[in-house]
């Protein structure tokens, strides 16, 4: 996350820009921006048909914290489950918070400090979290306390961070090192729970995962970087990739393919990818990457957009202009009215805009800012490039 969006969005934190790095770790998680809108707003200039509309929970709405990693992956997990059980079940996000957040106080600490610590995760940490822990319904865990009823982590990130980085500062780590990074972890979101009720039978998260036919192991992550051989899978080097996940590298033109052909097959895909463009609108529910001297033609008519290669898009990504900002979930396919075809994603940060929380993604813009995907193994079949 962008200095200027911690500002913006109001977290309480000092704004020096080593404060910001460390009690934000540098994440790009974006988080939800405060966007209205009303009926009586202008039309949007693009309409749409569905191509691909495929089974997803309601929009969910992140709040102040840093987890749509964890928001977008759970979305992603409840769409596998409908589509493996034919359960739509409502799954809990902060569970794999709450897990995943004492292994990045661990990370942190074993390398004295000298690593990167905050908010922020990847697609792989919440499916990590399933094979481990499980999942539970969004009831049985809701990371609330009781009377809430949005998200803020602005003191529980600060806490946390301060608290990792008094240990290690210390000559010799303590033994209550975790009990205290639990202590904090149980008071902000509480414990996770061991067993649950769900319509009259009782589950561990480990049994629910199975009851909805989850396995970790089913899933891949993919990317896109000339740093590294087309057809090899290398550790992804972003700040949020804290437990060093593997990604299959392919071509760009060949990673937008497999995830059409992955949602024309009936699979959602988890997507990473930064957000920081002005051609990414919530407010007007799209992102497009227009060409130069377009933008400031942007939202005022249909504007012609970038021609992105591997090159432009590898340079950007050296140059720090794409960085992993958020994390979503691609739940269709859609034409606008000039035949150019759109990935539909479901975001997290509310349905206040035109399509209820959705926005409609243009081919450029995924081959422009795409940092990974995440899906089902069965779902991948590369096509070769052009």
């Amino acid at each position: 996350m962008r200095a200027d969006l911690v500002v913006h969005w109001g977290m309480q934190i000092p704004k020096t820009p080593a404060a910001i790095a460390f009690f934000l770790g540098l994440t790009a998680m974006a988080m939800a921006p405060k966007t209205t809108w009303s009926q009586s707003d202008e039309a949007p200039l693009y309409t749409f048909k569905s191509l691909v509309d495929l089974t997803a929970t309601t929009v969910k709405d992140q709040c102040q914290t840093g987890t749509c990693w964890s928001f977008s992956t759970t979305s992603f997990l409840e769409s596998e489950a409908a589509r493996i059980s034919g359960e739509v079940v409502d799954l809990s996000e902060m569970a794999s918070v709450r897990y995943t957040y004492p292994l990045k106080a661990e990370m942190y600490l074993r390398h004295h400090g000298l690593h990167q610590f905050g908010p922020g995760s990847l697609c792989h940490d919440v499916l990590n979290a399933m094979g481990s822990y499980g999942v539970v319904p969004e009831f049985a865990f809701t990371g609330l306390d009781k009377g809430e009823a949005e998200y803020n982590h602005g003191e529980f990130d600060a806490v946390l961070a301060a608290a990792v980085k008094a240990m290690s500062e210390q000559r010799v780590l303590s033994d209550d090192w975790r009990d205290a990074v639990d202590g904090i972890c149980d008071a902000y979101l509480g414990k996770l729970p061991s067993s649950f009720q769900f319509e009259g039978t009782t589950y561990t998260p480990t049994s629910f995962r199975d009851h909805l036919g989850l396995s970790a192991s089913n899933y891949v992550s993919l990317t896109s970087f000339t740093h590294h051989e087309f057809g090899e899978s290398f550790v992804l080097e972003v700040p949020d990739n804290f437990s060093r996940g593997t990604f299959l590298n392919l071509p760009i033109r060949d990673l937008a393919r497999v995830v059409q052909n992955a949602l024309e097959q009936g699979y959602t895909v988890a997507w990473d990818a930064d957000v920081s463009e002005k051609g990414f609108s919530f407010r007007n529910g799209m992102a497009l990457m227009p060409a130069e001297g377009q933008k400031a033609e942007l939202w005022k008519r249909v504007v012609e957009e970038e021609k992105v290669t591997q090159e432009s898009r590898q340079e950007a990504f050296e140059a720090h202009v794409t960085t992993d900002d958020h994390l979503m979930h691609i739940v269709g396919l859609a034409e606008d009215q000039n035949g150019e075809t759109y990935f539909v994603i479901k975001n997290s940060w509310g349905g206040a805009n035109p399509y209820g929380g959705r926005q409609y993604i243009s081919m450029a813009y995924f081959k422009a800012k795409t940092i990974a995907v995440t899906m089902h193994r069965d779902a991948v079949r590369t096509k070769k490039s052009r």
